[in-house]
């Protein structure tokens, strides 16, 4: 088995992996990134759909010390955030290796060195990578996440993950079911309902809805503004945007959306579209699912029945970190996301670090790898520092 002996090891070629390794080349600090995928960014390129645009203006999806073009438009495509993904590896030179498939990653106590063993599964032959520091860059969007329901195992129609929704041309004329109210269901279901099926999606809970220029707005005002303040504002322009929509089924929360996003990572809705739909009743709000019963029909919690030829389930993601890191539980918990809360969930104990486990998006990613590179960079000096002074009392 080949070993590779190098400072840092970053599992994750997506951004928040990119943007830790950009940051430490900028700082002279070798690195390699293990990617499970035979691409980068493989979420945007494979688990994305095609109409997809970022929510927030480029000013806040930027990774580090190299903005996105200013010839771009402020709101960008997929395909152009993938360009620049590209422009960005190329710029900072990150060392990529492909088709990576880590296997464990354990911290050996005698030397403080992380164990990373990764099999190449372009060839079948497995790789031993040893380090003093280990970034964890896989991320909250790993694995998809379909919760169990009562009959979805004799549901007779389709059912995917929005992971493999790519478009909706084949839908037209169709009953479609989005199960999940995040920003991924609603422009999925925003996107059916172009595509001419007759959509209805599940909103459980109350939910914060903005369009995407109040949403700028907002995240502008809160490098001078409380959060408290902010929120009043963000609560106002949508009742004067879009009105009482709770005759529509959406409904508010008491808390404001910034507060919601520090307490607990809950995003608001970014509208592209979807809550027009909503309101013209092109689109459907349903409640929870109650079950699945006979053929395509679905019982949701208030007694009414529907039938469905598809059920997109836009129910997020779950982390693969304990499936591969024994050593786990010095930064993670049980279900595989950082002990420490934000802003002081990156970590730096005993050489392990995460990146895009902030649940703030891209902004997050940014501010984790500059953590992240600067701490390293700080560890690096201090154990030089130290070696210099020992030799130095020595002789």
């Amino acid at each position: 088995m080949e070993i590779i002996e190098v400072p840092v090891v970053i599992v994750g070629a997506g951004p928040a992996g990119i943007a830790t390794a950009g940051c430490l080349n900028r700082l002279n600090i070798a690195n390699i990134v293990l990617e499970r995928d035979d691409c980068n960014a493989s979420f945007f390129r494979k688990r994305a759909h095609d109409n997809l645009k970022l929510h927030l203006d480029k000013k806040f999806c930027s990774l580090p010390h190299y903005p996105i073009p200013a010839s771009l438009p402020n709101f960008i495509t997929r395909v152009q955030f993938l360009r620049y993904i590209e422009s960005y590896v190329a710029y900072f030179n990150v060392n990529i290796k492909y088709n990576r498939t880590v296997d464990s990653a354990i911290l050996y106590e005698r030397s403080d060195k992380w164990r990373v063993v990764a099999k190449d599964t372009s060839s079948g032959t497995y790789e031993t990578y040893v380090s003093d520091f280990l970034v964890v860059a896989t991320g909250e969007y790993s694995e998809g996440y379909i919760p169990e329901i009562e009959g979805l195992e004799k549901y007779e129609g389709v059912y995917i993950h929005s992971s493999k929704y790519l478009n909706g041309r084949d839908t037209y004329g169709k009953n479609v079911l989005v199960v999940g109210s995040g920003n991924s269901g609603m422009d999925i279901a925003n996107d059916l309902s172009n595509c001419g099926a007759y959509t209805s999606i599940v909103v459980r809970s109350p939910v914060h809805f903005f369009s995407k220029e109040t949403m700028y707005a907002g995240m502008s005002m809160l490098k001078h503004f409380e959060v408290k303040t902010v929120d009043k504002f963000m609560v106002l322009m949508s009742k004067l945007m879009y009105g009482n929509m709770s005759k529509y089924g959406l409904i508010r929360p008491k808390e404001g959306p910034f507060a919601m996003k520090i307490k607990n990572g809950t995003t608001p809705i970014i509208d592209m579209g979807c809550v027009k739909k909503i309101k013209d009743r092109q689109v459907k709000v349903v409640p929870a699912i109650l079950n699945i019963e006979e053929a395509k029909t679905v019982q949701f919690t208030n007694g009414q029945r529907a039938q469905f030829d598809m059920i997109i389930f836009a129910t997020g993601y779950r982390t693969n970190v304990l499936t591969w890191l024994k050593d786990y539980e010095i930064l993670f918990n049980e279900d595989g996301m950082p002990k420490p809360s934000y802003p002081n969930h990156w970590g730096g104990e005993q050489g392990i670090y995460c990146a895009g486990f902030s649940k703030m998006g891209l902004e997050g990613i940014s501010y984790d790898a500059k953590n992240i590179a600067n701490h390293i960079q700080y560890s690096i000096n201090l154990k030089v520092s130290f070696n210099h002074s020992y030799l130095s009392n020595e002789s």
